[in-house]
């Protein structure tokens, strides 16, 4: 048989191929030659062949036929053989694979051999795809090779053990002494190695974590040479010495220093240094750079340090590279909430990157600018913010939308103030607001609006001025049409009058105002809702202006035709004021009163101070024998983070309030002014209900659900400390979106727990009642129970989740827990 090809040809072969259809004829001919050569046993030529096929493998074509040839050449006693033998088992077996095993005994033999390449051909191949048995059989030899004096060896010997441990965890302890003398070593490669199994031990094992603080003072001392230390050619990269080895040993001082205050008081001062004296000019120093501050805001640093850090990132920012600036903002995002004072010293600059063309740097800018937004600086960032809105891609400004109302929330920018040019700086701002942002604004802002103009009593003839004009020719922004319908109903004749004294008043006739509204009923543009607030607001000018009574009825009267039900239906209701309540007309249609926001707080109130924020402790009160008031129902409404979160239902229903007209009441509806998007805006002058009523009410005097369990199986949601919470499941008889859950508490300690409460969340989709507990008080030893139930309403039979809160006193001890309940049945929810 003729001597096969070499590997040089065989690549120069390749590369000649002009189609991909030829490059396979040339692979297949050659495999069909490796495999007679490799069946004929041919000794001689068998390193050359596999040599061959591990470059096909390379290129993607299949190579499985070669491992046992690989094998062959692990067995055999020349270097070269071994050493492509050794190549071919890390690229072609893994431990998936029984094959792997034969190799052990040939891997513990090489282990042991007198040549230290032909040990570090083994502790490679260990190290790459050793499986869980592999490693527990050949541990000892690797511990072995860890102790030897030989530098070559050692740092092969260590990586080794690194994968070892990450396979069989238990084996860690018997590297423990090898790893005393391991950080004396001069050699920079055992150095770095060392630090690697060292940080690995230490991620595995709070034991080992404790054991090695005591090395801190070691690693700041190598450090500590690292920077001082001259000109090295061996180590040196851009100037920097061992930049590797620097990152490396700032990762472990990381580990090593996290909450613990004596490791971290030892290596403030080298991170000091490390921060002042890496030259930045360089990436490799920015690398360096990075890592110690990630360190110093991982540990119980100084603040001094920590200002030192943020500046650092702060110098990324002003840097040409992208990734810097990219991982300068992610970093300030992590520590804006404990640094807030330093990082606003770079508000600048991060807003500067608003403007930055790439993407995901504008993605981070944006959300850290809205992290630094607080009382102080929410004009100057509001400004920043809108400009940012107006000009950003469509993918950002409903995020941007939204987190400008979020932070003119948190910062109590919405709050009702009575000084006029604070109101008049809000209204300049909220309005540009809508009319840049479009649709993409949250469903909430438009209630939100209407609540701070109604409750800015003096400023109700600027704002619908300033509103009338926002939208004249223009009803593509329906969040702004929305506002402006409501606020030209409610203060039209404010309007009409020109009575505006902050601004020139603009001469507007009551048939120009009626022109805008009815131009917002045709408008292609107008959403369903939309056109519910314009006839709405039609309505109301009934009442206000004297002159088109007429032309009102009229329009009025053509959309009780109209195809659009909700339209409909409001204009059928208000024909029927026309004609047979005409005499309650002018009572159901007077001004909104002031109105009160229903607010929602979760455990902790949010208080700021210069700029942070700090939670308040929540005091915990034992539940009351009565009814459980509904602010304290609402206490998880944040446990489930985001928006994602719908108010507890009130226990009592809330009795509707008797009025002129009462028996209207249910047809005219009113503002949400509790997160979810309105309708349409309320037409009469209703007495501020404290609460949204239950949607369940209505079904008292019937059985609210099956007397006899539906067979849906039970489920423990909490098992810890000895406390047990379970849930069992009944479907309601007339309403089947509703589970009634009754939830059994039970005590397995020897002593009573007092003082329980029960709290939980739903998502936004849900709506949740929870009503009064048997008792506050858990037996001990399992001698009785306290129940309560909660009624879910899942109208859209999506899968229940829930987060709960547990608050009691148990051996003169208070005890709280937070636990997520994904595992409900089906038949609960479907």
């Amino acid at each position: 048989m003729p001597a096969p090809i070499r590997l040089r040809e065989l690549i120069r072969t390749i590369r000649t191929a002009r189609t991909q259809a030829e490059e396979r004829e040339m692979i297949q001919k050659e495999c069909a030659a490796i495999r007679s050569s490799f069946r004929e046993e041919d000794n001689t030529y068998r390193c050359r062949n596999v040599a061959k096929l591990l470059y096909m493998h390379m290129l993607g074509y299949p190579a499985h036929f070669g491992q046992l040839e690989c094998l062959k050449l692990i067995a055999s006693q020349k270097f070269t053989d071994k050493r492509i033998g050794y190549l071919g088992a890390m690229l072609l077996l893994d431990e998936r694979q029984d094959v792997h095993l034969l190799m052990t005994n040939c891997i513990k033999n090489d282990l042991n051999h007198s040549t230290q390449y032909v040990q570090g051909l083994a502790l490679c191949t260990l190290g790459c795809m050793g499986s869980s048995e592999m490693c527990r059989d050949l541990a000892g030899e690797v511990e072995k090779l860890l102790k030897t004096s030989n530098s070559y060896l050692r740092k092969k010997a260590a990586l080794c053990a690194v994968h070892v441990i990450r396979k069989v965890p238990e084996l860690m302890e018997m590297f423990l002494p090898a790893t005393k003398n391991l950080l004396n070593e001069k050699n920079h490669g055992v150095l770095h190695t060392s630090v690697v199994l060292l940080t690995e031990m230490c991620e595995r094992s709070p034991d080992m974590l404790a054991h090695f603080r005591k090395l801190v003072p070691q690693l700041v001392r190598i450090l500590k040479n690292l920077i001082m230390s001259g000109y090295s050619p061996e180590h040196d990269v851009s100037g920097i010495s061992d930049p590797f080895l620097q990152v490396r040993i700032l990762r472990l001082l990381r580990i090593l220093g996290r909450n613990d205050d004596d490791s971290s008081e030892a290596m403030n001062d080298i991170l000091a240094q490390v921060a002042t004296n890496t030259e930045t000019s360089k990436n490799v120093g920015n690398a360096i750079l990075y890592e110690t501050v990630l360190t110093i805001m991982d540990i119980k640093s100084e603040s001094g340090l920590r200002v030192l850090a943020i500046n650092i990132l702060g110098r990324f920012l002003l840097n040409n590279d992208k990734n810097i600036r990219y991982v300068a903002l992610t970093s300030l995002l992590k520590t804006v909430q404990t640094d807030h004072n330093a990082v606003q010293r770079h508000r600048s600059t991060i807003v500067d990157c608003l403007k930055d063309l790439d993407v995901s740097i504008k993605r981070r800018a944006m959300e850290l600018s809205f992290a630094l937004v607080n009382g102080n600086n929410i004009r100057g960032m509001m400004k920043e913010l809108l400009y940012f809105l107006d000009s950003c891609e469509p993918e950002f400004k409903a995020d941007c939308a939204s987190g400008i109302f979020l932070a003119a929330e948190k910062t109590g920018f919405l709050k009702v103030t009575e000084q006029s040019l604070v109101y008049r700086f809000q209204c300049f701002h909220l309005v540009p607001l809508f009319s840049q942002a479009g649709s993409y604004v949250r469903d909430d802002a438009v209630p939100n609006l209407i609540q701070l103009i109604t409750n800015s009593v003096e400023m109700h003839a600027y704002t619908v001025q300033r509103l009338y004009k926002a939208i004249l020719g223009d009803y593509s922004q329906q969040p702004l049409v929305q506002v402006a319908a409501w606020c030209i109903g409610e203060y039209g004749d404010l309007l009409v009058s020109g009575q505006c004294e902050e601004e020139e008043p603009i001469q507007v006739t009551e048939d120009e105002v009626l022109d805008i509204l009815e131009s917002v009923l045709i408008s292609n543009m107008s959403t369903s809702v939309t056109r519910g607030y314009a006839l709405t607001a039609i309505m109301k000018l009934s009442t206000r202006f004297t002159c088109t009574v007429n032309r009102i009825k009229k329009v009025v009267s053509i959309y009780g035709s109209s195809i659009d039900v909700e339209l409909q239906q409001r204009a059928v209701e208000y024909n029927a004021l026309f004609k047979k309540y005409d005499h309650m007309r002018s009572a159901l249609l007077e001004r909104m009163p002031v109105m009160e926001k229903v607010t929602t707080n979760g455990p902790t109130e949010i208080v700021q101070t210069n700029g942070e924020t700090e939670p308040a402790p929540l005091e915990t009160k034992p539940p009351p024998s009565g009814p459980q008031p509904t602010s304290q129902a609402n206490d998880l409404l944040d446990l489930l983070g985001g928006n994602d979160i719908t108010p507890v239902i009130p226990t009592a229903p809330t009795s509707k309030p008797a009025s002129a007209g009462g028996e209207l009441l249910d047809l005219l509806g009113d503002i949400n002014l509790t997160g979810a998007p309105a309708a349409a805006p309320a037409p009469a002058s209703v007495p501020q209900i404290s609460q949204p009523p239950f949607l369940l009410d209505g079904l008292s005097s019937q059985p609210l659900f099956n007397d006899i369990a539906t067979g849906i199986p039970s489920i423990t949601a909490y098992s810890k400390n000895g406390l047990k919470i379970e849930f069992t499941f009944e479907r309601s008889n007339t309403n089947p979106s509703v589970t009634v859950i009754t939830i059994q508490a039970s005590n397995s300690t020897e002593l009573d727990m007092t003082d329980f409460v029960f709290q939980a969340a739903v998502p936004k989709t849900f709506q949740l009642q929870l009503l009064s507990p048997s008792s506050s008080i858990v037996p001990a030893f399992n001698t009785g129970t306290i129940t309560q139930v909660i009624k879910v309403l899942n109208p859209q039979k999506q899968q229940l989740r829930m987060r709960i809160k547990l608050t009691y006193n148990h051996k003169g001890s208070a005890m709280q827990d937070l636990a997520e309940v994904n595992n409900f049945p089906p038949q609960s929810w479907q």
